[in-house]
């Protein structure tokens, strides 16, 4: 994703923390501030004495790691922009303390790291809470030198149950900028499972969607230019906005939905290629908003914890940039189609709010290579031969299309 929309994401999610009153850094949510008034750190007789005031009460702990000696005090959780790192290592007897950080270590989560000058274990290890000169929390930590054996053994200690911080989720695959490495394609068979789709004659959409895609799999990896994958590679149903998160997941470049409808009255035939409506783009990032999973949404910009309104704000600023690539795409694929001799139908490009095109920052197409209602467009799917050329058709299409795309991609970047 391009560095401004990246840079007013931030903005963005910095102005929308401040609007509800949350304060914002990295990822934390600002549940509890440090207090640099009431903070010290000193030793005294041989014990390093060090308070934490915080303007309220947080779940915490304390451990030790070894080469060289620290303290980790982990909290759930701190904003620490008010403490003065380098000036609490000015105290007495510090000499041999020291870096001094804090930040967060994981959603929900953060964390102080204090290098020791010697092992040190904490004979007063609590948290005070409604202190009479208006701190409302103070963390007292009092630490004595302590045998290297026994330092190293508690270092050693393994989390209790309940204790371990949250495993980090996985990263979708980054998508590498347009022209660098292979293009990542997803293909979508329509439908599947419970969900057959179109059927006619005893076939259902599905199935003949599912056969399409495998041998356009091919096709594509036989061409060289791309990565592939499938959002099914069996007959199984995959919820619709699912398919969005598994091209996020995969890094996609390009997201292809193939589909063959049929209708019920009067007559249609050919193929058909969707992008996204335009005037269905604020529905679809209201929507998706409301009901995704923020780390689904987008690529690269992380929307965990921001609310509807920013989300779709962002969403639709990326659809700005994506949008006129799809057309491109779409523009590419028919004229492959054509050259190809493929028939098309009367009307070839259209527009619609389908949940599978809705996917913000990734160009996304919808083909219809047929009707099942039509009895020719049917016997063309079952045609081996017929399936080969719209294959390679569409190959050509994204083939044509990827290098007209990086031309423009590095133009941007210029």
């Amino acid at each position: 994703m391009r560095g401004w929309l990246k840079a007013l994401c931030a903005a963005l999610c910095l102005s929308g923390a401040a609007g509800s009153g949350v304060q914002a850094q990295g990822h934390f949510s600002g549940l509890a501030r440090a207090d640099a008034r009431g903070s010290s750190l000193h030793v005294d007789e041989g014990v390093a004495f060090f308070n934490l005031a915080l303007s309220q009460p947080v779940p915490w702990r304390i451990r030790y790691l070894a080469d060289p000696p620290r303290l980790i005090a982990d909290f759930r959780e701190v904003d620490f922009r008010a403490l003065d790192f380098a000036t609490l290592l000015q105290g007495p007897g510090l000499s041999g303390f020291g870096p001094l950080r804090g930040g967060p270590v994981a959603d929900g989560w953060s964390r102080l790291v204090l290098a020791l000058d010697r092992p040190r274990l904490a004979q007063l290890a609590e948290l005070k809470t409604g202190q009479g000169d208006g701190t409302r929390a103070l963390l007292r930590l009092e630490l004595a030198e302590a045998d290297e054996d026994a330092f190293r053994l508690e270092a050693a200690r393994r989390d209790p149950p309940g204790w371990a911080l949250p495993v980090p989720a996985d990263l979708a695959t980054p998508r590498a900028p347009r022209g660098s490495g292979p293009l990542v394609i997803m293909l979508d068979p329509g439908h599947g499972g419970l969900d057959p789709g179109a059927e006619n004659g005893g076939q259902s959409e599905a199935a003949l969607m599912l056969t399409f895609a495998r041998e356009l799999k091919e096709a594509l990896l036989r061409d060289g230019f791309s990565n592939v994958r499938l959002t099914r590679e069996r007959d199984v149903f995959v919820p619709l906005e699912t398919r969005i998160a598994l091209a996020h997941a995969a890094g996609a470049d390009v997201f292809i939905s193939l589909h063959a409808d049929a209708v019920t009255e009067g007559v249609a035939k050919g193929a058909t290629i969707y992008t996204m409506a335009a005037e269905a783009s604020d529905a679809a990032s209201a929507a998706l908003a409301e009901r995704h999973d923020r780390d689904a949404l987008m690529s690269g910009v992380d929307l965990k914890g921001q609310d509807d309104l920013i989300a779709g704000v962002l969403m639709d600023m990326a659809r700005v940039e994506t949008a006129p690539r799809a057309e491109k795409l779409s523009e590419d694929l028919l004229r492959a189609m054509a050259e190809a001799g493929i028939a098309l139908h009367r009307i070839p490009r259209r527009s619609a709010a389908f949940s599978v095109l809705k996917a913000p920052d990734i160009p996304s197409v919808l083909i219809e290579l047929g009707y099942l209602s039509s009895a020719g467009d049917l016997k063309r799917l079952n045609d081996p031969l017929w399936r080969a050329g719209m294959a390679q058709a569409i190959v050509s299409g994204l083939h044509s299309w990827s290098v007209r795309d990086a031309a423009e991609g590095a133009l941007l970047r210029q």
